[in-house]
């Protein structure tokens, strides 16, 4: 029997990887392919998703992330994440987000339909999202069915064209188990979508899948679609043909019966997959069931159960073409077809040969080659070449497409009217696929000799041909370009390269080789490419050295094989571009490259110098050479040496300017100042200017010192001149300035000199002006503006005006600067200048300068009045410079010419420095400028030093600047009571204007002068002014007063009016003075203010009272009632709101009466309330009363209006306060039937409570009444409301706690048996559970009637804790725990079930419970051992077993099991078993033992045995030591015990001379001829004939040893006769050879016979069959 067709693997455990147990469900994990599982999990009240790579599921990944659904890419490390209706899709591996989208609806669905497109189907429609492709957004594909509402999709998918769609869902079935119905309880749905057609079509099924087969005489394949149901009535599975394209054969459609064995009544199918390469489905069933069927036949292959847990989630299993998924344990298991049995299974065990081969031929498979070469050759023989031609052609792993197949074809005859055999087995091995290396020589040879290379294109192009060397040697000769294609498919480089060349593609040879890591010679190749084509020779020869790897040829040979042919112009190329790194090791080449243009081409060589590339080569040469070439430039660049540098660099002519100039810069500063000097010292005239652009430019390196001191050296002061003219705006060094101003001087440049002494800031002043001075120059403009820059106007009046140059003081002042007029003016006084000439000199100054310096010039010198006519003059040209009327000003002061009217009326000098030249003149004028120009400080400092106070209260007073009255009432001011004083008594009086005295009252209340602010007041307010009816400061004196002087308030009320009432009477009122406040308040009529001044300030009610009385308005009363009810006078303040009529406060009322319990006085507010307020709280509370008053008739009348009263909150209430009646009234009244019942329940009606519950339908009401039935013990309404409440399991607890609290065990059994019929898990759950408790002989019975609707984990505990073992077995046994059983069994269980015991116990996942079962077998059913350990027999570790019975020394009741084990030929099972046999002394079979099972420690036993009593045992002991090599202690043992034949045997078996003659010696020597005789024949081969010979002759054993000496004698005979016949068949051969060769010279030779020739017959080989050199077997007489 074949083995099982399948392979059956566990790849992984999740929860062995961290893995949540819970997380592991369809709503959690998500399964998209064979590469990853994403799981979504809470791990520390972190949301997590665990990504586990089962390539590597060590290494897991997890990220915090929360979502309600994540899924992989097939392949990729893409995560789809899906939360609420956000999608967004992320890159792991790039950590790119590639999309995110909001759905407009919930996704319920998705998955990868293929590696681009994620596919969701929604509640309404499908849509694709094209996410990997970068589509923004998902598209509508179609429409879900409406057959499909309702349903839980478990899977979308799409065909491998994407043409059609599926998408599949379940639902419960309501249908199922209904009488007259064969429903499945599980209905599947499915909705088939063709995309090309756009039309759906419904389906019921659970499961499906897309696959296509490619049928016998198609063209391509049909496509298919496959799907499993399971009805009420059985299951099937349909395979039928979708989109059919003709001119494929139609595909029959299949529907076969899917099997379920009885204990899966409730089984359907959950997941399938195909596997295209073996036309395999893959069907998955909910309780874990495998169902394997042939895609084309739809033939069942083979079934199984694999998982005891259901596989939710299933994929494709690439890796073998089978099926992955993942069951609720979190085992990741797969199954895949067994290649290697599957075609001998379905042989063997399905009978069907032609299913056998259809898959063999199909997939490859091994296992039908000797039918399918059967099957080919019947054909053949029956002339039906084509269909041979088929099988041949589909053969599997090719076993027929051999070159015999094809010289086969080849060589049959040719059927009339139909294509040669050869042609129609090429014909079929093209339509199939590729042709193999054979078929396609075979093939190519007459196509190339009929010159048909369009064909052979083609089917390269189809892949239709096995390319090969040969085929490529084949096309060569025809075409290169065919020929290439072929090499470079077959991967042949030596002859690609080859190719590459011939056809001029050099290009490609590099990238080529590199490919294919192969290396030509390319030396070879670019030689003769350089000969041929120079200019490709030089692309070709860059291409190999500036490979990325490294040069791929020596640059030397490429720049010889340039060179060869004198290529300069090529060679420079390539060299310039292998040489673009500039590496130090390509010096040579440099050099190389740069000679042989310097030589040939200088103007190519100065282009490579001028470009810097290289730096690596002979520099000393390449710069002679250039010096020679004429390239000095190039030769001064490579000049190191200071004399060569010198000789070349003094013909400046010859060179670039700008590029010497550079070229400086690289020098030393010595080798600079020689380079210039010898350039001087050459040809000054010529190179001066060359220098001189060098000094400027390397001015600050050089040093402008030693540049000066060199031009100074050849007296080249042009030089000087232009060098420092370069760099003196440049320059901060004050020498260069000065030897510039003097270069310039000598020079003539006078403009340059201005211009210098005008902009320099560096030069030194003192060192210019005294050299210029001492230059005498004609003009002075440059003296004049040193002395202005810095300040020597003194020095260069002193000058100007001693040697005549009054000239150049006018131009000064006029032309150089105007603004140094008044330094002029004042050394022109100093020098004694006469006045006139000042005048005259001041009235030419057309310029502006400052007047105020020349006030001051003049003022210094008290020479005032001389300026007086210019400032006259200055006034009529209409001047407005304040410095002009500031002098004016001044001399008016000091000639006392009515300065005071000048000071008020002109408003052109500056206050300030005329009040300050003021002061100590006159303090009144001095105040007059101050004032004018509010110079504040000033004004307050020159009145307070003058005590002019007066003047200052007038002048404060109309400032009207708060910050400056601060000042100066200042506290610690000394004047501030006499300006106070001046205020008051003069500047206040005097005062028209409101804002003055408004902006004075504040600066005294700022500084909180309270006495002198309310004289003032007083004075301006009670006495006659233009204030005194001014309402501001009227209320601004009531409340100075109320701060300060309390008794002058009532005074004030009774003289003023005009004040503001509300504010002085609320500050009043703040500040204590009640009675004020109340008189203020009823002067004026406001008497609701009045009235709250006396309740809440004055607190008197009684005056409150009296004086409500007395005004008798509503808003009087009102404030009455509500100081009333603060003072808890609820009556009272009842009735005065009553009298106001106000239901406004009826809040607060209503709470103070409850709370005082003042119902009656509510209910007359209330009623009045009612009048004008509809409002709920009235009404509500309106009724509370009359229920607390028992005013019940009047409460109905009131229920019975129009109200807005809640009357639930009501009724709550009445409740509360066990008014149940009233409550009873007041719920029926809004028929609210669970507070009814519940009332109802306090007042004993029960019946009636039962009654509105049941109006009620509700839980909780329901709970309250069974809980006040149970109180009462009204079982039977209990069990009517319990019934109701058992069908909620969240409400079932407390059910059940209530009655075990009480003690009513009886009554909850007979409640949950009642509701029995309601058909809800969890009521026969807990009644179970009662049963364990209470009534434990009717647990088994319910159990078995009920096992598949119970919670089992609970009912297990349970029956656990009630120690109810028989129940508990069953539990673990239907709850399919072997485990738990066994050891519930073995632990407790009294009346032992073997049977049972032995069905469990084989499937137990943890091995330990088996071995434990074997320890209680041997403690309490020995007997019942053998069956026990027959049963676990596969599954035991026999060694461990083997052990368990030796501890405990029960080896004899496992003999049957040791004989069944022993076949496995284990070291542990032997031994024992021998140990047992040797206990038992049953020598035969412990001899058999030994022989047939090799595995054991042979040596041991045989040393055990060796001293045994009985002989047997010692004959097994010489066996063992015999096999084992232990050849003399064998034949020790077998001599002690005279064993003669055991002996002989163990020489003969040794294969030792020396062993089988020392036991002949010793037979020889015990005198046991008979054993000697027997030796010889037994040992014959072992025992030497002289040993014999002269053993014989000693001991005279001649006729003995006769057998032996004449077997001896036949056996030379026969060796010489075979010797001769080869010495003559070999002489023959030799004869013959040289007669073929050259005629013989010789005679005959020695003859026909040789002398030493003997018998005939026979060889060396023994004869007649017979071992030991043919001598029959002798018995020897001894045992």
């Amino acid at each position: 029997m074949a083995d099982k067709p399948i392979t059956f693997t566990e790849h992984v455990q999740l929860t062995a990887l961290g893995i949540q147990p819970q997380s592991i469900a369809f709503q959690s994990l998500t399964l998209e392919s064979d590469h990853f599982i994403c799981v979504r999990e809470t791990v520390n009240d972190t949301n997590q998703v665990v990504i586990v790579d089962l390539a590597d599921a060590n290494n897991i990944i997890r990220r915090p992330i929360t979502a309600d659904s994540a899924i992989m890419h097939q392949s990729e490390k893409i995560i789809a994440l899906k939360a609420g209706r956000q999608l967004q899709v992320f890159n792991l591996a790039t950590k790119q987000k590639l999309g995110s989208h909001l759905m407009n609806e919930d996704v319920t669905f998705w998955t990868w339909i293929n590696p681009s497109t994620l596919g969701l189907v929604t509640d309404r429609e499908v849509q694709h999202w094209k996410v990997i492709e970068g589509q923004q957004a998902p598209a509508k594909v179609f429409d879900r069915h409406a057959s499909l509402a309702n349903n839980q999709i478990i899977n979308y998918r799409a065909s491998d064209d994407g043409q059609w769609l599926v998408v599949v869902g379940i639902s419960s079935n309501p249908l199922a188990g209904q009488p007259g119905q064969t429903a499945f309880k599980i209905k599947g749905s499915m909705q088939l979508y063709s995309v090309e057609r756009g039309v759906s079509q419904p389906i019921e099924g659970h499961a499906a899948a897309f696959t296509q087969v490619k049928l016998d005489g198609a063209s391509s394949p049909s496509k298919l679609f496959s799907f499993a149901v399971r009805t009420g009535t059985g299951a099937k599975l349909h395979i039928v043909e979708i989109g059919h394209q003709p001119p494929n054969p139609a595909f029959a459609k299949k529907a076969v019966d899917v099997f379920f064995p009885a204990e899966a009544t409730n089984d359907f199918p959950v997941a399938m997959q195909v596997s295209n390469k073996h036309g395999i489905i893959y069907l998955v069933t909910k309780f874990g069931f495998i169902h394997l069927y042939e895609v084309e036949t739809g033939q069942c292959v083979y079934m199984n159960r694999i998982s005891g847990e259901t596989i939710f989630t299933t994929a494709e299993y690439s890796a073998s073409n089978g099926i992955i998924g993942v069951n609720r344990k979190g085992q990741v298991l797969s199954v895949s077809v067994d290649e290697d049995t599957l075609v001998p299974y379905i042989q063997q065990t399905l009978a069907n040969p032609e299913l056998a081969i259809k898959l063999a031929t199909r997939a490859g498979l091994p296992g039908a080659d000797n039918m399918i070469v059967e099957q080919y050759q019947r054909f053949l023989q029956a002339g039906q070449y084509g269909e041979a031609a088929k099988i041949a052609a589909n053969s599997p792993r090719g076993i027929l497409r051999t070159p015999h197949t094809i010289d086969t074809f080849k060589k049959l005859p040719n059927v009339p009217g139909t294509l040669s055999p050869i042609l129609q087995y090429f014909g079929i091995l093209l339509e199939k696929g590729e042709l193999n290396k054979y078929e396609s020589l075979e093939l190519a040879r007459p196509v190339i000799a009929q010159g048909k290379k369009q064909l052979l294109e083609k089917w390269l192009k189809e892949n239709k041909l096995e390319c090969s060397e040969e085929l490529g040697d084949l096309c060569r000769s025809g075409d290169m370009s065919l020929a290439l294609s072929v090499y470079l498919r077959a991967q042949v480089p030596n002859k690609v390269v080859a190719c590459f060349a011939e056809l001029g593609q050099f290009d490609k040879i590099v990238l080529y080789s590199k490919k294919v890591g192969y290396t030509p010679d390319y030396a070879q190749l670019l030689q003769h490419l350089v000969r041929i084509n120079p200019d490709k020779g030089a692309e070709f020869a860059t291409q190999l050295v500036n490979d990325e790897a490294g040069p791929m040829v020596d640059l030397d040979r490429v720049v010889d094989i340039f060179m060869q042919q004198n290529m300069i112009q090529q060679a420079t190329s390539f060299l310039l571009d292998a040489l673009k790194d500039n590496k130090p090791e390509q010096g040579p080449l440099q050099t190389r490259l740069l000679e042989m243009n310097l030589v040939n081409a200088p103007q190519v060589a100065d282009a490579i110098l001028g470009n810097e590339m290289f730096t690596h080569y002979d520099r000393p040469r390449i710069a002679n050479l250039a010096e020679k070439a004429g390239l000095l430039q190039r030769a001064l660049e490579h000049y190191e040496d200071i004399n060569d540098i010198k000789r070349v660099v003094v013909h400046t002519q010859l060179f670039n300017a700008d590029w010497l100039v550079g070229y400086f810069g690289k020098l030393t500063v010595e080798q600079s100042f020689e380079c210039m000097r010898e350039m001087l010292k050459s040809n000054a005239r010529q190179n001066l200017p060359i220098v001189v652009q060098i000094a400027t430019k390397y001015s600050d390196l050089l040093g402008p010192v030693k540049l000066i001191e060199l031009f100074e050296q050849f007296k080249s002061s042009d030089g000087l001149y232009y060098y420092l003219g370069s760099v003196v705006n440049l320059s901060e060094d004050p020498e260069v300035h000065f030897k510039y101003i003097q270069a310039a001087t000598r020079t003539g440049q006078i403009r340059e000199v201005e211009r210098i002494c005008r902009e320099s800031n560096f030069y030194n002043p003192e060192k210019v002006k005294n050299f210029l001075k001492e230059a005498k120059l004609s003009d002075q403009l440059p003296l004049i503006i040193v002395c202005d820059r810095f300040d020597f106007v003194h020095d260069l009046v002193l000058y100007l005006y001693q040697n005549g140059l009054t000239n150049f003081i006018e131009i000064y002042v006029q032309r150089v600067n105007a603004a140094r007029t008044p330094q002029v003016v004042g050394g022109l006084l100093d020098v004694d200048c006469d006045e006139q000439t000042i005048k005259n000199l001041l009235a030419s100054v057309t310029g502006t300068f400052p007047i105020d310096e020349l006030v001051d010039e003049v003022e210094k010198r008290n020479r005032l009045k001389l300026i007086l006519p210019w400032l006259q003059a200055k006034v009529e040209q209409g001047s407005t410079d304040h410095a002009v009327y500031n002098a004016i000003a001044k001399i008016s002061i000091d000639s006392n010419n009515n300065p005071e009217a000048f000071l008020k009326e002109n408003n052109l000098y500056d206050p300030l420095i005329v009040g300050k030249y003021c002061e100590k003149r006159d303090p009144y004028l001095a105040y007059i400028a101050y004032a004018k120009g509010m110079c504040d400080e000033e004004l307050v400092q020159v009145t307070n030093d003058n005590q002019m106070y007066k003047h200052q209260a007038r002048y404060l007073v109309k400032r009207r600047d708060v910050d400056l009255w601060t000042q100066v009432l200042h506290p610690e001011s000394i004047h501030r009571r006499a300006l106070v004083d001046q205020v008051i008594a003069t500047a206040v009086p005097e005062c028209t204007d409101p804002d003055d005295v408004s902006v004075t009252v504040k600066a005294f209340m700022h500084m909180e002068l309270h006495g002198p602010l309310l004289e003032l007041l007083e004075k301006i307010i009670l006495e006659p002014s233009p204030f005194s009816d001014n309402r501001s400061l009227q209320s601004l004196m009531f409340l100075t007063a109320i701060r300060n002087d309390k008794g002058k308030v009532m005074g004030y009320i009774n003289k003023l009016s005009g004040y503001d009432i509300d504010v002085i009477a609320k500050v009043a009122t703040e500040a204590g003075l009640f009675e004020e406040a109340f008189t203020i308040y009823s002067k004026h009529d406001m008497h609701a203010e009045a009235m709250n001044v006396l309740v809440e300030h004055m607190v008197s009610i009684d005056r409150g009272f009296a004086y409500a009385n007395k005004i008798n308005i509503p808003a009087v009363w009102s404030r009455l009632g509500k100081a009333q009810l603060d003072g808890l006078r609820v009556k009272d303040a009842i009735d005065s709101y009553i009298k106001a009529e106000d239901p406004s406060n009826f809040a607060e009322v209503i709470e103070i009466a409850n709370r005082a319990g003042k119902h009656e006085d509510l209910i007359r507010y209330l009623q009045m309330a009612r009048k004008t307020a509809r409002e709920p709280k009235v009404d509500t509370e309106l009724a509370y009363a009359y229920a607390k008053t028992d005013r019940l008739h009047d409460m109905e009348e009131f229920l019975s209006m129009t109200n807005v009263a809640d009357v639930l909150q009501v009724g709550e209430k009445c409740f509360e306060d066990e008014l149940y009646q009233a409550a009873k009234i007041l719920f029926s009244s809004i028929s609210n039937w669970a507070r009814l019942a519940t009332t109802l329940i306090y007042l004993g009606e029960n019946q009636a409570a039962v009654d509105a519950a049941r109006k009620a339908g509700n839980t909780q009401v329901w709970k309250q009444v069974n809980a006040a039935c149970v109180d009462k013990k009204e079982f039977r309404l209990a069990q009517i409301c319990g019934l109701n409440l058992i069908v909620h399991a969240e409400e079932l607890p407390a059910l059940l706690s209530l009655y075990e609290r009480n003690g009513y065990f009886d009554e909850i059994i007979a409640l949950m048996e009642a509701g029995l019929g309601l058909e809800r898990a969890h009521m026969v759950t807990e009644l179970s559970v009662l049963y364990a408790k209470y009534k434990p002989e009717k647990l088994m019975e319910h159990l078995k009637l009920f096992w598949q609707r119970v919670n089992i984990p609970k009912v297990i505990k349970a029956a656990e804790q009630a120690h109810l073992w028989p129940e508990l077995v069953f539990l673990y046994i239907v709850y399919d725990e072997p485990d738990n059983a066994a050891l519930a069994m073995m632990e407790r269980l009294g009346d032992w079930d073997h049977d049972q015991f032995k069905k469990i116990v084989v499937k137990v996942a943890n091995m330990e419970i088996a071995y434990r079962a074997v320890s209680f077998y041997l403690a309490n059913q020995p007997l019942l051992l053998p069956d026990l350990l027959a049963a676990l027999s596969p599954r035991l570790d026999h060694a461990r077993v083997v052990k368990i019975l030796q501890t405990e020394d029960q080896l004899p009741l496992a003999k049957p099991y040791l004989i069944a084990t022993q076949k496995l030929n284990l070291p542990v099972v032997n031994e024992a078993y021998n140990d047992l046999l040797i206990e038992e002394e049953d020598h035969v079979t412990l001899r058999s033992s030994l022989e047939t099972h090799d595995q054991y420690d042979a040596i041991k036993l045989a040393k055990r045995l060796e001293k045994h009593e009985l002989l047997e045992f010692r004959r097994i002991a010489a066996l063992l030591y015999r096999l084992n090599g232990k050849y003399d202690d064998s034949l020790a043992l077998s001599k002690s015990d005279r064993l003669w034949r055991d002996a002989l045997e163990t020489a003969a078996a040794s294969k030792d001379i020396a062993v089988a003659e020392d036991l002949a010696g010793y037979f020889v020597s015990i005198g046991n001829k008979d054993a000697w005789t027997a030796i010889l024949f037994v040992c014959y081969e072992l025992v030497r004939p002289d040993f014999v010979d002269e053993m014989s002759w000693r001991f005279g054993l001649g006729d003995y040893s006769k057998p032996y000496q004449l077997q001896i004698q036949r056996d030379h005979a026969q060796k010489i006769a075979a010797l001769e016949k080869e010495v003559k068949e070999l002489r023959t051969r030799t004869v013959q050879k040289e007669e073929d060769e050259q005629p013989s010279m010789l005679g005959a030779g020695l003859g026909g016979r040789l002398l030493i020739g003997g018998p005939t017959g026979g060889g060396l080989a023994f004869g007649n069959g017979y071992a030991n050199g043919g001598m029959m077997p002798q018995p020897t007489g001894f045992y």
